[in-house]
């Protein structure tokens, strides 16, 4: 079969488009190793309209509901390969092909690329708080960040851990107002502030981080919320030209420099890399449309 859409990416921005493109009567499969993406690492949503409050998990399943409901036709896989045509392999061993693209990679947590942290993944060292901040319950951690998902982490983390230290290498916060008023309210949250982690050290697991500053900290655990960087290699080998940070360059339409291909999401530059649920489902509800016309009109 020959669909007339590939969506490859299951974050917001992925189901917005598939769910957008199937009530256009477009043939749509959509891809993507996990519905939701790094929504499902969030502890807690605050700032989606219509949710007061909720978490990635459940709004992730939202998402699927959702796409169900409008037949869109969906593939838990992970995309090793698109070849031009469009056919897109996945590490299932299968091969879908479309006449379309929509690229909603997403995009995946930085590292701190210190030495030690490698070393300590899985023993201290993590990158989701949601998934493994429960292993941590009594003991002392440190959020390596500043914008909104380090201060959530900590909030998350002070429900479970004696002590959480948020290193950010400015010398305030970042992250929305209420959510740093929240932060400052609750008693074992300490910052360290003009500061970096520049080594870890331990045993077996992670009991130390040096700091550049010339402070050592004894600790269980370290979660890095840094940001993020683009999942785009697999754009690249595509031809879809990218910035140089490596996001897919797209227009107001969505679409890249390649005939037939659209982007949206973190992935992109559209939103002025504004990275949120708000502005993924927009970018997805675009791009969407630009392929229905594109479809329509050539």
């Amino acid at each position: 079969m020959k669909y007339d859409v590939i969506v490859v990416g299951g974050g917001p921005a992925g189901v917005s488009a598939a769910i957008y493109t199937s009530r256009f009567g477009l043939n749509t499969l959509l891809i993507g190793e996990a519905i939701g993406g790094l929504l499902n690492e969030a502890s807690f949503i605050e700032n989606y309209p219509g949710f007061l409050k909720t978490t990635g998990i459940e709004l992730s399943e939202k998402l699927r509901e959702h796409a169900l409901k409008e037949m869109v036709e969906i593939r838990e896989e992970k995309v090793t390969e698109i070849r031009k045509g469009f056919k897109v392999k996945t590490n299932m061993g299968k091969e879908y092909e479309s006449t379309t693209l929509i690229l909603a990679l997403g995009s995946k947590k930085r590292k701190l690329d210190i030495p030690g942290e490698d070393k300590y993944i899985g023993k201290g060292v993590s990158y989701c708080t949601l998934c493994d901040g429960p292993l941590f319950r009594d003991k002392i951690v440190g959020v390596v960040g500043g914008a909104n998902s380090a201060v959530v982490a900590a909030i998350t983390l002070s429900d479970y851990c004696k002590k959480v230290y948020i290193i950010y290498r400015k010398d305030k916060l970042r992250a929305d107002k209420r959510l740093v008023e929240r932060a400052k309210k609750i008693k074992n949250i300490e910052y360290i502030f003009e500061a970096t982690p520049e080594k870890l050290e331990g045993n077996n697991f992670l009991k130390k981080v040096h700091l550049d500053n010339k402070k050592v900290i004894d600790l269980d655990g370290l979660f890095i919320e840094i940001g993020t960087i683009p999942s785009s290699i697999i754009a690249e080998e595509l031809g879809v030209k990218l910035d140089k940070d490596r996001y897919i360059k797209v227009n107001e339409k969505m679409e890249t420099n390649v005939k037939g291909v659209f982007a949206a999401g973190d992935i992109t530059t559209g939103s002025n890399k504004i990275w949120q649920v708000t502005t993924a489902v927009g970018e997805g509800t675009i791009a969407a449309n630009s392929v229905k016309e594109y479809l329509k009109h050539g």
